[in-house]
């Protein structure tokens, strides 16, 4: 064989190489994550031991103490309490919402495509825009606001929704904001679980006259595990990520107080504001993520994620 033959087999050995093209479609993806997300995490993960002031190059080992002072903070607490409160209605309200929503497009007999569009459509909107909208067009506090208008049909005084004062109307404002941004997502994708049901096990409790509710409870619910487990744990991430709504919604009203300060944004103005403390803000992240990380194993562990069936 000569010289001249050898080449073109050795090449098509080559193009063929299934390593080759594995790392040609995901190379540009893992030096991304690599570049964009791990490096910044463990960059994060060292400066947490270091006094870092107007810089992100370390400058004086502190070991354990910026881990002790944001314990230590009462603000730091609060936001974490603020979570909870958010969490605590955000996540059981989205659920049932979205899976009320997936069963009644799933049991519609025309105009699947169309319901399914319009709830999944606020998906594509921006955070950020939806607060702005929510904040300048809809609860705006004055008497031409969106809902003060409908309020005043009804005879109602116009309401300062994203006052600080008591009542926090504000709550209102920065749920529903939630609420309609992520509710057709998850409507989605139970949606999409529920046409994975077999027909035939309606058909058969039919027969024995289980129907409606108990249909739901015994046959729709139970083959939703999967799905609901994952929808919970993507909830309560998403809780702990609140930002863009707390953020463009409450930062014209001259302040956040305690109560309505979520982690996400503490540790914004801790690591970006006037101090620039990133030794601090860093310690506060490192232990966000553990917190995260703790929850989404004891939800993994009641809800029997990962667990083979017997």
């Amino acid at each position: 064989m000569t010289a001249a033959s050898r080449a073109p087999a050795s090449r098509r050995r080559w193009t063929e190489n299934p390593h080759l093209w594995f790392w040609i479609f995901v190379g540009p993806f893992v030096l991304g994550l690599l570049v964009f997300v791990l490096i910044p995490i463990g960059w994060s993960v060292w400066l947490s031991f270091y006094e870092a002031r107007n810089t992100v190059t370390p400058t004086r080992f502190v070991g354990l103490d910026n881990y002790r002072h944001m314990l230590g903070d009462s603000a730091f607490r609060s936001s974490l309490k603020t979570f909870v409160v958010f969490a605590a209605f955000i996540v059981p309200v989205t659920f049932a919402m979205a899976l009320g929503l997936a069963v009644l497009v799933n049991t519609a007999r025309r105009g699947k495509s169309f319901f399914r569009s319009v709830f999944f459509l606020p998906t594509a909107c921006s955070y950020v825009v939806a607060a702005m909208i929510w904040r300048d067009s809809m609860f705006s506090g004055v008497s031409s606001g969106l809902v003060n208008t409908v309020l005043g049909w009804f005879g109602a005084e116009p309401i300062a929704w994203l006052s600080v004062v008591q009542p926090p109307w504000y709550w209102l404002v920065i749920t529903t904001a939630r609420l309609w941004l992520q509710v057709g997502f998850f409507m989605v994708l139970f949606l999409a679980a529920l046409q994975r049901i077999p027909k035939g096990l309606y058909e058969a409790a039919a027969l024995d006259g289980a129907t409606g509710w108990k249909a739901f409870r015994y046959i729709t619910f139970p083959q939703l595990k999967a799905t609901s487990t994952a929808v919970l744990m993507l909830l309560l991430v998403n809780a702990f990520q609140a930002f863009d709504e707390f953020y463009n919604l409450m930062s014209t009203t001259g302040g956040y107080p305690p109560y309505a300060r979520p982690p996400l944004v503490y540790l914004y103005y801790t690591a970006l504001g006037d101090v620039q403390d990133f030794g601090n803000g860093s310690a506060g992240a490192v232990i966000l993520t553990l917190i995260i990380a703790a929850f989404a194993l004891l939800q993994g562990r009641l809800t029997g994620l990962g667990r083979r069936e017997a």
